[in-house]
């Protein structure tokens, strides 16, 4: 599978969830992950059940071994998770983004 096919898939999952998706092309910040989104989810009780937006950073990689994961894309990651989102790198596959989107 090509990496853009597994964009593909990604971005569907999230549709399916409900997110408000972006497939970067280009940024005016450099190592931004391939995928931005703003996934839906239900928070605590005591917040009367109300929807909030998680913000997700999903990095896609070839799922054939190809594409390594840069010094700035990870800082990226690490940015995305210290403002309270959701991030990872190195997603080969459809099961990653689904394991990354249950913590």
């Amino acid at each position: 599978m090509l990496e853009k096919d597994l964009q593909k898939k990604c971005i569907d999952y999230l549709h399916s969830k409900g997110a408000y998706t972006v497939k970067v092309i280009s940024a005016n910040k450099s190592g931004v992950p391939d995928i931005l989104a703003c996934v839906p989810t239900v928070i605590t009780p005591d917040m009367v059940g109300k929807k909030v937006g998680v913000f997700v950073g999903a990095e896609i990689k070839n799922p054939n071994g190809k594409g390594i994961t840069s010094s700035l894309q990870k800082r990226n990651i690490k940015q995305i998770k210290q403002a309270g989102g959701i991030s990872a790198s190195d997603i080969i596959c459809l099961e990653d983004l689904e394991r990354l989107l249950e913590k």
